[in-house]
This record gives C-alpha cells, sequence and structure tokens, in this order.
C-alpha cells in the first residue's frame, strides 16, 4: 500500500476539529488505535474535514485518505476480532478500514487464530490491508507465513533516540512499509545535540530534522502527533527537507537510545 511521508498520529487528539485541520491542510493518513479511546473523535473530524474540503471543491474524498487503527491485547482472540474491528469502523464512521493492525504481540494474539481472522476480514472487505504494530523480527517473519494477505506495514516507535536497523532491513527485504511512531521522542529531540546542530545547518527546527531523518529511510513513513496549524503544517512540510548522508550518519550515531513505549 502507498501511505504519505508524514500522516497523523492521534494518540491523545480529543477534539474533532483538530483532525478536520489536519486534512484541511494536507494529510492524508489518519492513525489511531482502539485504546487511544478516540476514535469517535477521529471519526467526526473526518467527517467534518471531508464535508468542508467537499464544499470548498479541492476534489478530497474518502478514499483519498488512509484511516488506520489498531486492535488492542484484548481483542485479539479469533472470536474477538471481527466485533473489535466492526465497532472501530462504526465509532470511525467509515466502511472499510484502510489499515488495521495487531497493536501489540501480547494477550489474546496468537497468530495461528488472530492472523486467519484478520484475513477474513480482508476477504469480507471490512479492511483493506493489514499490519501489525510493535513486532520483533521472529513475530513479523511468523506473521508473513501465516497471513494470506500480504503485511501492508509495521508500525514501530523510531526516532533519533531509538533506532533499530534491523527492522527497516526486514522491511525492505520483505517489502512493507514500516509507520514510525512518536519520531519526535516525545519533544526530546530538542535536547538530543546531533539533531539541534543538523537543524542550525538547515535553519530549520530539531522537529523537522527529525521527521526529514525518518522519511529518509526506506520504506519509513511517519506518524507524528500535532492539533494546532503550525504544526500540523512543519510536520507536514519536514518531509520535503533534505539532509545529506553526512548528517543523516551524526544521528544514527547517536549512543543514547531512550524507548519511550517499551513492553
Amino acid at each position: 500500500m502507498h501511505l504519505p511521508p508524514v500522516g497523523l498520529g492521534t494518540m491523545g487528539i480529543d477534539d474533532p476539529d483538530a483532525i478536520a485541520a489536519a486534512l484541511a491542510v494536507g494529510y492524508r493518513h489518519l492513525d489511531t488505535a482502539r485504546i487511544y479511546d478516540n476514535e469517535d473523535v477521529v471519526g467526526g473530524g473526518l467527517a467534518a474535514g471531508l464535508t468542508a474540503n467537499d464544499a470548498a471543491r479541492d476534489g478530497v474524498s474518502r478514499d483519498d485518505v488512509t484511516v488506520a487503527t489498531k486492535l488492542w491485547i484484548d481483542d485479539l482472540g479469533p472470536d474477538e476480532v471481527g466485533p473489535a474491528a466492526r465497532e472501530s469502523a462504526d465509532r470511525l464512521g467509515v466502511e472499510t478500514l484502510d489499515l488495521l493492525y495487531v497493536h501489540r504481540p501480547r494477550g489474546d494474539y496468537d497468530p495461528e487464530t488472530t492472523l486467519p481472522a484478520l484475513d477474513r476480514l480482508r476477504e469480507e472487505g471490512l479492511v483493506r490491508n493489514v499490519g501489525v504494530s510493535n513486532f520483533e523480527p521472529a513475530q513479523l517473519d511468523r506473521a508473513i507465513q501465516v497471513l494470506d494477505a500480504p503485511l501492508a506495514a509495521h508500525q514501530t516507535e523510531l526516532h533519533p533516540l531509538f533506532y533499530r536497523p534491523e527492522l527497516l532491513e526486514h522491511a525492505r527485504e520483505h517489502g512493507y512499509t514500516v509507520v514510525a511512531y512518536s519520531p519526535l521522542a516525545g519533544g526530546r529531540v530538542r535536547e538530543v545535540d546531533a539533531v539541534r546542530a543538523v537543524a542550525e545547518a538547515h535553519d530549520a527546527t530539531p522537529e523537522s530534522v527529525a521527521i526529514a531523518w525518518a522519511t529518509a529511510k526506506e520504506p519509513v513513513v511517519a506518524i507524528p502527533k500535532a492539533s494546532s496549524e503550525a504544526h500540523l503544517c512543519a510536520n507536514l512540510a519536514a518531509a520535503g527537507l533534505e539532509l545529506t548522508d553526512a548528517e543523516i550518519a551524526s544521528i544514527d550515531a547517536v549512543e543514547h537510545e531512550e524507548e519511550l513505549f517499551p513492553e
């Protein structure tokens, strides 16, 4: 599946206007999850944003927007996957979930029963693409073996303070997208000397550099969270910031690792 370089992470967003504003400035990938407890907010903003865009006649339609959500660890039993996915679609106000993830391979997750249930949803048309999140390479291998559908995406924490090249190499080898969540490290990228040095060289913000660094890595797209129009626009534009190989390498070499969302 094709995803734009920058999408919108919505964890913590509780105002539909922020979602509508994101669509208005050009976002075409919205990412949420059942555990965020805001699928109705994202759905309301999506509906409002598409209505506003339709009125403005700028050609944005539902088909232009990838809507992604995730099944939590207690949604992953074979009898829970379908009802949970339908509830999410209803809350989001969509007939089809463009991308449905296994949020974490924990709880009721069993690749032999969870993944075939996701395949059935794809065959039924409720789900267009299947993804996984927070998986290790061996778990990714097993998912690829069991799924009938191609694995569309692996969502994982990725930022200058937490970077796992082996996950990117696995994605390249198997032809799926890596979706980088928390690419700004919860604002901590401002404290990283290598990021600040590159930002100064480009007269850019550390946040823009962090997003540009992530999206420069094939096959990575980023989903930073933002709600104000200024931050939405800045994050969206960051993918156009071109870093040199040396600048990318200087950020790659940051030794301090800080995983924000460990198991």
